[in-house]
């Protein structure tokens, strides 16, 4: 093959490459017998791409395929498995913090070792040793950095002083070897030798590569290469300009010279190409976009072909660009969606499901959103934590949860899950236990008791595990995390290899993760629950599962990387927002910017670039599509900074239309904004619901507490949902320690303190000596939540002073006679009753009763009573009309409120002689317009506040109108 070309060559950013470099190695060996296509070695930087190659040649026809091989796989590979190196470092990395905490700087012992393990492999790909680490002077850095760099020269010792084992300091050997070897003439390759699709962008990779170049029979083919770059740009791409796309490609030309075209083939785009390339200058760029930007021509047919979708929201730049997806399936044309941000992409392949077009998405589904992944990430969240209601619950509705008995048992299973869920709600406990279990199954049916005590058996299981906090050995954590997870897929008495937890593809791959980590656990150190989950995470994450799905053949969807071979058809480029494309980078937690530089090591900023140099090569495609969204879930979101270039250059280039240019690529893109828009557009309008006043069938009601009277007053429909629909609010799927709970909590307190009061007078310190082990009592029996009993707690300690004080006067002036005891008060010439609980009614010295309600907030203001908070008014009412029997018809001396926090004060409010008839003939008056139909259940008719929310405004649509808009009462028909 004396007639084969070597060297250094590239294809223009937007090119298919896939399809490029096989025209152009078919070109080459066209005059060539078929089989001499065997001995060409083609090596790929990726998977993916030597993929794309092997299509890119199979679909032009019969010919024997060449040899396809990977740049990392030239040493042969790992000869330690990496899991068993990380694993290593982490007992380094740990020893490490058990004498500097301050080390870790608030990461885990596997993201530490992680993100060591990353630096280690790239010292070898650039090859570097320990003593590279010497270069850095410690003493010009922080503290902090000087005690890293200690550890890091002990763990760069140890991990770079043996013999090559890893993939990259096996790459790095064989890649000195091949070079050293062929420069002498020795053991040189029998065919062609070419290297497709790779930047350089590793010390390693490139070495390889100019040693290739520099073969007799030797090509690099570099991707995305830019010629519209001048001299002056090239010359100055050093280290520190990392973030900019050609940077990888300096080196190449200050070797060979500007690469050769590998086809012929012109960009499909060229002068949007020239557009692209000035707007990614690296900086200072204004001075080069004044002088070279009117060369660039007219930029209207430039961008002709070029669409800027600016969506409002993630949601709204998904159906969009599904709706795009969708136009070019029915047109039959191809297109490739390149989106960094992964999330966005679920959301595009959701919009795309309602068509029933599945994309070939290269990326998979990651393990850990499988739902093997996921249920075993819910099954290690139990390590040292309480296990509360919807933690129980997360885990029996998953669904792989109790399907080792078949889907005919998984249906009763989902019935118990949700009668345990409505019971727990209700009553509780908090945290449940096995006891609680066994307590609700002998209250249960015979047919859901199994289930029951099966379950019961796993909480004794569980329940202890709250309390591992304690490092232990990883075997052991993950024999516990199998274990558990088994029994939880098998069900009652069913097989764990039958269930869903082991089965299809992602069960077999959870399988061999756990196989792998269990192989190589004893390398470990002990680990705590927090980092035994942040490893389990880690190796989950590093796994996903291809869809076993027929994917549509016109629909792609690929990472940025991919963007050098796979970019065909039309092709879209989303997420273009800062922190999206390109993706924030993670902070080094072992080196510094300067001490990087200082080793000899890339700066952080190469990841940058690499990424722009994705974004270039694929915005060079034939037709392409750009998008972002103003906003995220939380804030409003920066354009990508090769985005922003570009709208600025095209915006400072008014002699070249570029603001037209501009303007244009947004209407393009208005274009499918409006369509989604209208998409998501009710095709009839539904009239927006009235504000309801329902009138049900006399009478509505049969009784009523006194504190229901202010939501009566306030809101009248919660009152008809409640007491005539029947229909409560559930409690919360996770009980959390709020005003209702410390309430109840603080009354009982107060209801057992007096009770147990003397018949001798106590003194206060006495007294408080009381308060205070009951406090300690009802708390450990009531409250579940450690530390809301001791917030609440030290509520009653602070105010127990003043408390007691005012106590041992209340004693002086009477006795408590009523107690959180119940009395009714029935309504004249009305079935109805008015039924009150009072906290505490006191029978004075002269005979007269005191009215006392414990606050455990604020108490009402005099106006608040007057107007609506018509608790106390009413029992007092209760009182002198003889509502409670214990009690007999007594006169009411006053109505005061005890405060349980704050200062502790006890208040009185206005009550003159009378007002407890008046306010009992206003009730009457009142309830009796409700009795008798005369009047709806207003919803939200008059609240103190428009911002308090009801548990009944979903139910009155609230929202479709407003409390300026008059209600109309609604009357409903018996029965």
């Amino acid at each position: 093959m004396s007639d084969w070309q070597s060297g250094l060559f590239a294809l223009p950013c937007g090119a298919d490459f896939a399809g490029a470099f096989a025209d152009g190695l078919i070109e080459r060996m066209r005059h060539r017998p078929p089989q001499e296509m065997a001995r060409v070695t083609v090596y790929a930087n990726s998977g993916q791409s030597l993929m794309a190659l092997r299509d890119a040649l199979v679909w032009r026809g019969p010919l024997v395929l060449p040899q396809l091989r990977l740049i990392a796989d030239i040493g042969g590979g790992a000869a330690t498995a990496p899991l068993a190196r990380r694993l290593q470092l982490g007992r380094l990395i740990d020893a490490a913090l058990r004498a500097q905490p301050d080390l870790a700087q608030g990461q885990s012992v596997p993201e530490l070792a992680a993100s060591l393990a990353g630096l280690m492999a790239e010292m070898q790909l650039e090859g570097l040793d320990a003593q590279a680490l010497d270069r850095i002077d410690a003493s010009e850095h922080a503290q902090h950095w000087g005690r890293a760099l200690a550890f890091l020269r002990i763990a760069a010792g140890y991990y770079l002083s043996d013999p090559p084992q890893d993939r990259e300091s096996r790459q790095r050997a064989a890649a000195e070897t091949l070079a050293a070897a062929w420069a002498r003439g020795e053991a040189l390759p029998q065919g062609p030798v070419v290297v497709a699709g790779s930047t350089g962008s590793h010390g390693a990779t490139r070495d390889f590569m100019r040693a290739v170049a520099r073969l007799p029979m030797g090509a690099v083919v570099l991707p995305g290469f830019d010629p519209d770059l001048p001299q002056s740009v090239w010359d100055g791409l050093d280290v520190r300009s990392e973030d900019h796309p050609q940077a990888r490609y300096a080196p190449f030309l200050q070797e060979f010279g500007p690469p050769r075209d590998w086809t012929g083939q012109a960009a499909p785009d060229p002068e949007r190409n020239r557009l692209i390339s000035l707007a990614l200058r690296p900086a200072p760029v204004t001075d080069q976009w004044i002088t070279e930007g009117p060369g660039l021509g007219p930029l209207v047919p430039a961008t002709a072909n070029l669409t800027l979708i600016e969506a409002e929201q993630p949601g709204l730049e998904a159906e969009a660009i599904a709706l795009i997806i969708r136009e070019a399936v029915q047109r039959g044309e191809q297109i490739t969606l390149i989106a960094a941000d992964r999330m966005l992409t679920r959301r595009v392949q959701s919009a795309l499901d309602r068509w029933g077009i599945i994309p070939d998405d290269s990326a998979g589904q990651p393990l850990p959103l499988t739902a093997p992944g996921l249920f075993l990430r819910h099954v290690a969240d139990l390590f040292g934590a309480e296990l509360m209601i919807d933690g129980l619950l997360v885990l029996l509705k998953h669904p792989v949860t109790a399907t080792g008995l078949g889907a005919d048992y998984r249906r009763d299973h989902n019935r118990h899950s949700r009668d345990l869920e409505l019971e727990l709600r209700r009553n509780g406990p908090a945290f449940p236990d096995g006891a609680a279990l066994r307590r609700w199954a002998d209250r249960g049916t015979e047919a859901g008791k199994p289930w029951a005590l099966w379950l019961a058996g796993l909480l004794d299981r569980i329940v202890p595990l709250a309390g591992d906090r304690t490092p232990r050995p990883l075997a052991d954590r993950l024999r516990d995390l199998r274990a558990l997870a088994e029994d939880l897929a098998a069900g009652p008495g069913g097989s764990a290899d039958a269930s869903e937890l082991w089965g299809k593809a992602a069960g077999g791959l959870a399988r061999g993760v756990l196989d792998h980590l269990t192989a190589h656990a004893g390398l470990g150190h002990d680990l705590r629950p927090a980092e035994f989950r942040d490893l389990l995470h880690e190796e989950l994450q590093a796994q996903a599962v291809r869809q076993d799905v027929a994917a549509h053949p016109l629909v792609r969807f690929r990472g940025p990387r991919e963007a050098r071979s796979e970019a065909v058809g039309r092709v879209i480029l989303a997420g273009l927002n800062e922190g999206g494309w390109p993706q924030a980078l993670p902070p080094d937690p072992w080196l510094s910017r300067p001490m990087r530089l200082a080793a000899g090591l890339t700066l952080p900023e190469r990841r940058v670039g690499l990424a722009a140099h994705d974004f270039q090569q694929a915005a060079g495609a034939a037709q392409v599509i750009l998008t972002r969204a103003r906003r995220d879930a939380e804030a409003e979101t920066i354009p990508s900074r090769w985005l922003n270039r570009l709208t600025n250059l095209l915006g400072g280039l008014p002699g070249q239309d570029g603001p037209q240019a501009l303007a244009a690529m947004r209407d393009r893109g208005q274009y499918w904004l409006d369509l989604a828009e209208a998409q998501a557009r009710p095709r009839e309008r539904i009239a927006p619901a009235a504000r309801p006043s329902p009138i049900p069938p006399a009478p509505a009601l049969a009784e009523m507490s006194v504190t229901e009277v202010r939501t009566l007053i306030r809101d009248p429909y919660a009152v008809y949902a409640r007491r005539v629909l029947g229909l409560r609010a559930l409690d919360p799927l996770r009980p959390e320690p709020d005003a209702a709970d410390r309430g109840s909590a603080l009354h009982a307190i107060m209801d057992r303190f007096l009770r147990g009061l003397p018949d001798l007078p106590e003194s206060p310190e006495a007294m408080k000596a009381r308060l205070l082990v009951i406090t300690d009592e009802v708390l450990a029996r009531d409250v579940p939540w450690p530390s809301a009993r001791l917030f609440w707690r030290a509520r009653i300690a602070g105010v127990a002073d003043r408390l007691m004080a005012d106590e041992a006067r209340r004693l002086t002036e009477g006795r408590p006679v009523l107690i959180e005891d119940r009395g009714a008060l029935a309504v004249p010439g009305a079935d109805f009753r008015l039924t009150a609980r009072p906290d505490r009614l006191d029978r004075l010295q002269d005979g007269r009763v005191q009215v006392y309600d414990y606050k455990s907030g604020k108490p009402p203001t005099d106006k608040q009573v007057a107007h609506f908070d018509k608790q106390l008014p009413l029992e007092a009412a209760m009182a002198e009309l003889g509502g409670f029997s214990k009690l007999g018809p007594a006169q009411v001396a006053g109505i005061s409120y005890i405060q349980l926090g704050g200062e502790g004060r006890t208040e009185a409010r206005d009550f003159g002689p009378g007002q407890a008839v008046e306010t009992w003939e206003g009730f009457v008056t009142l309830i009796g317009q409700y009795l008798r139909g005369e009047r709806g259940f207003t919803a939200r008719l008059a609240m103190e506040r428009s911002d308090h929310a009801s548990d009944y405004d979903h139910l009155s649509r609230h929202g479709e109108w407003d409390t300026a808009e008059p209600a109309t009462p609604e009357r409903f028909a018996d029965g």
